[in-house]
């Protein structure tokens, strides 16, 4: 399908270097000082003027085959496909004589849904980070690989918005017609991963598979579990858990069979990183690792997890094998329980409760979390922030969709919802405190084991919450957030104001939604009557 750029044969330069093992990928980064090895083994490297995903430059080409379906928007910007031409050639001419790494690639760990991928790079390293985050086709496999799609990176490439219809220099594009993505004038690598959880949330929902943002795990006993989150809920961290065994960290497909891990690695983030809390990727951080934006203790290669000096967005790309008793082939049967994590600095939300469908489906649409104050420039309290189906940014069609296509998934295999609060109890951000990590572990391991279908349940009136009246190993109190806070009625101003903001977001899918949705929505004046 793509010739000129067929690991055989290349129109564009002499230099292709095809499927590179991962010691000599290493070996020309650190030929071409583009990185350096820690005490530890890993690869360390920069990304550049870019640390994290650049969203309002990322587009999608607009013709005849994706006018009526892809949710237009400031999420899916659309780029014309006579500019995209323009682009291409462009950036065509510029890999004219240069040293490229190539890279053969599936999406996805279910045979009967993956994609071939073939992956152009400029640099070494962000070959060496798309072997470890994707899945390897077998020797056999390669011989007779024919992508499906092609992207091609090329951070060296700084677009002119002028000419080719970007918003500046930097640009990741889709263009599902042709099937080629596009990406330049970024280091960060996390733009590759992202581009093809969106093109996998485009093809799939067509096919009747659910694309899901989230983690997964699986008892020994074959029990599988999911959990959604936006950054900083503890997806990961709850996810690593050594009494279960990792399908995946970040993206899955949830089809007839059971859930499959689009991905062959790990991609998790490494601030205030330690060996003591989260051991499992500690481990993962050897050779073979790529460590993004970290920097080391005082003249030595140890890396120092706790500086964010260049962002707090630091991390670590390793593959799956490196996770002891990782599922590979990175497949389950259908969940039985789905963890919805959100951390609440309003300090609103109990630290767990059980959701109808209804409910379940209102709080995946709604995708809530909150940032903190000091975070960013401007924040001085809590700030809610809402990503539909916790994952917003990657959702070519429109929300809706995948909540219902939820919905069914959740109804049809019987699963038990779950929201967890790993944010704050007694008080908003600033006032109270985190939820200790304990607490919430035993809370999932509770409601895992089947021990919650057994204790008194109290309901919650501003958001129709199911609260259980006990867990093992939890105090009593941490249990009813209202509780917690010295002033109950301070409590029940702040748990009116996030019910009006719950609203407020989900006025923009009101007509959109079915009743079952919008019959889920909070109660701001319920807080007064507590």
């Amino acid at each position: 399908m793509f010739p000129y750029l067929s690991p055989k044969r290349s129109n564009l330069t002499d230099q292709v270097y095809a499927n590179l093992p991962v010691a000599e990928l290493i070996e020309h980064t650190l030929r071409m000082q583009q990185g350096v090895l820690a005490e530890n083994g890993a690869l360390v490297v920069r990304t550049g003027e870019f640390t994290g995903r650049a969203p309002k430059d990322k587009f999608v080409v607009r013709d005849t085959f994706t006018e009526d379906q892809i949710w237009w928007g400031e999420v899916n910007n659309p780029l014309p496909a006579e500019k995209f031409e323009i682009l291409y050639q462009r950036v065509r001419a510029y890999l004219q004589n240069k040293t490229l790494y190539l890279r053969d690639v599936y999406a996805g760990a279910s045979p009967k849904y993956r994609l071939r991928i073939r992956i152009v790079n400029e640099l070494p390293w962000h070959n060496l980070f798309v072997r470890n985050l994707f899945i390897e086709p077998s020797p056999e496999e390669l011989d007779s690989f024919e992508p499906d799609y092609l992207m091609i990176v090329v951070p060296g490439f700084r677009a002119e918005p002028a000419i080719d219809g970007t918003r500046q220099h930097n640009f990741t594009i889709l263009n599902l017609s042709r099937r080629i993505i596009l990406i330049g004038g970024t280091g960060y690598a996390g733009e590759m991963k992202k581009s093809i959880f969106t093109l996998l949330n485009y093809l799939l929902p067509q096919r009747g598979v659910m694309p899901m943002h989230c983690s997964a795990n699986m008892s020994p006993e074959g029990d599988v579990a999911l959990f959604f989150g936006l950054s900083g809920t503890g997806k990961t961290t709850l996810s690593a858990d050594p009494n279960r065994r990792l399908i995946g960290d970040d993206e899955h497909g949830w089809d007839d069979e059971g859930v499959f891990n689009f991905e062959g690695g790990c991609y998790a983030k490494c601030i205030n990183l330690s060996a003591e809390k989260e051991p499992q990727i500690w481990a993962a951080i050897r050779y073979g690792t790529v460590v993004e934006n970290v920097t080391f203790h005082p003249d030595s290669r140890i890396i120092n997890f706790d500086d964010a000096s260049i962002t707090e967005n630091t991390r670590a790309a390793y593959p799956l094998s490196y996770v002891p008793g990782a599922v590979i082939p990175s497949v389950g049967g259908h969940p039985k329980h789905i963890f919805l994590l959100t951390a609440d600095a309003f300090g609103v939300l109990p630290p767990i409760a059980r959701l109808t469908k209804a409910q379940a489906m209102y709080h995946f649409l709604s995708g809530y979390t909150a940032k903190v104050a000091g975070t960013e420039a401007g924040i001085k309290e809590p700030q809610a922030t809402f990503s539909a189906c916790f994952g917003q940014a990657f959702l070519p069609l429109h929300p809706t969709r995948y909540a219902e296509l939820f919905g069914q998934k959740i109804f049809s295999h019987d699963v038990r919802v779950w929201l967890i609060n790993t944010g704050w109890t007694g008080g908003p951000y600033g006032v109270g405190r985190r939820m200790p990590l304990p607490y919430t572990r035993a809370m999932i391991q509770a409601a895992l084991s089947g021990m919650l279908d057994h204790v008194p349940y109290e309901m919650e009136p501003v958001f129709h919450l199911a609260i259980p009246k006990e867990v093992p190993g939890v105090p009593a109190e941490y249990l009813f957030p209202r509780q917690t806070w010295p002033d109950p009625g301070a409590y029940d101003k702040q748990a009116a104001h996030l019910a009006t903001l719950f609203r407020e977001n989900f006025r923009k899918y009101e007509s959109f939604a079915s009743e079952e949705i919008r019959s889920a929505q909070p109660e701001p004046s319920a807080a007064y009557s507590q």
